[in-house]
């Protein structure tokens, strides 16, 4: 008796947000192109955004930055909000908002008629506009020195990241899981996850996962520190001889998800299949809290090649975090190599890259990729096999 096949994830539909690129074919683009997307602000500009002029004249301050063009345009009306509250809701749930309708559409889902369970997966990061746009325009004594109000709740459900996937839910009449999901660096990696083990159980017909990260201030540099994460030159040179650390950007995306048994079935444009995918926690097994693992990194590629069924020489592509850190990339190769090491080299060449700086093929010699589907695994915590 033949062996029936494992159900695949499929994804059906996609929408997102990077620096110099509003759609995923323009973020795509960029990629093929091996464009940077960095962009050099001028004095007068960060004087605006508030930058004061003794940073300005500290000279290990960077001004390079990733940014969004329109974070503060937003159609209250058509989601259905008041103005005073889009005002004051945090930059990152708008645009998780916006991408995710974006994604239905792009999946050709109008919710309204699904007739299934729909479920939201999503993450955000910390972000200043609560402080530095919200909190800064009230006296803080008397907003929070007499304890909890209908206000302060207000204010907080408009940009605490708690209240991300239950607001698109709410906005969108979805009756699914809705869970706002937070592991740092990771957690849109495990959003996707969590959506494809509800999909996978039966508690979701379909599913929107992603993230969102928006930096407020937003068009500002950073002060670099040689001993730290955070690149010297504002450049990130991923798994380079010259790389000295990350810029972070901004930008985010979100996916729309269903078993692929039943996309095929209903017709739907399949992108790509996740065939299996994995979560796991580095302990106390590395050099400290903010470092990566060798060991852990290597265990859960290992599991997401088990899970999908996949033999490892049959990956021939790999997306890797790829930070430009001195410690982070020999720990990512590292890892890759333990995990594949044993079954010797794959059938077709093996890439690594990320988003962070213009494709490593540019230097390298690295294949060049024929389609965004082609990314086989990610080697951040949590991994997917597609």
């Amino acid at each position: 008796m033949a062996e029936e096949p494992l159900e695949g994830i499929a994804v059906i539909g996609m929408a997102g947000r990077f620096p110099m690129a509003s759609t995923v074919a323009e973020f795509w683009r960029n990629l093929r192109e091996g464009r940077e997307c960095l962009e050099t602000l001028d004095d007068d500009e960060l004087r605006r955004q508030g930058v004061p002029d003794s940073v300005l004249s500290d000279p290990t301050y960077m001004r390079r930055a990733g940014t969004l063009e329109g974070i503060e345009e937003f159609d209250a009306e058509f989601f259905g909000f008041a103005p005073s509250l889009a005002a004051t809701m945090d930059p990152q749930q708008k645009l998780l908002l916006e991408c995710s309708w974006h994604a239905l559409e792009d999946a050709g889902c109008d919710p309204a008629r699904h007739g299934g369970s729909i479920g939201v997966f999503v993450s955000g990061s910390a972000c200043g506009y609560y402080p530095y746009h919200v909190l800064s325009r009230h006296d803080l004594r008397t907003l929070l020195g007499a304890g909890s109000s209908s206000a302060q709740m207000s204010l907080w459900s408009a940009n605490d990241v708690n209240f991300y996937a239950t607001r698109i839910a709410h906005a969108f009449d979805l009756h699914g899981p809705a869970l706002s999901v937070q592991t740092a660096c990771s957690s849109a990696l495990t959003a996707v996850h969590l959506a494809c083990q509800s999909l996978l159980c039966g508690e979701s017909d379909m599913a929107l996962a992603g993230g969102m990260s928006v930096k407020v201030p937003h068009r500002v540099g950073y002060l670099r520190d040689l001993d730290s994460v955070m690149s010297p030159d504002g450049h990130c040179r991923p798994f380079d001889a010259k790389s000295g650390g990350t810029v972070f950007t901004s930008g985010g995306g979100v996916v729309a998800l269903k078993r692929l048994s039943d996309a095929l079935a209903d017709g739907d444009d399949v992108r790509a299949v996740i065939r299996g995918s994995a979560v796991n926690n580095d302990g106390s097994l590395k050099m400290g809290y903010t470092a990566p693992s060798v060991e852990m990194q290597a265990a859960v590629v290992r599991e997401a090649l088990a899970v999908a069924g996949v033999d490892p020489r049959d990956v021939g592509y790999v997306e890797a975090h790829g930070t430009g850190t001195a410690l982070g990339d020999p720990v990512e190769v590292a890892a890759l190599r333990r995990a594949f090491g044993a079954h010797g080299q794959p059938k077709r060449a093996r890439s690594a890259w990320n988003t962070r700086w213009p494709a490593p093929w540019r230097d390298g010699g690295c294949a060049r990729p024929r389609s965004p589907a082609q990314a086989s695994v990610s080697t951040s915590q949590p991994n997917w096999q597609e």
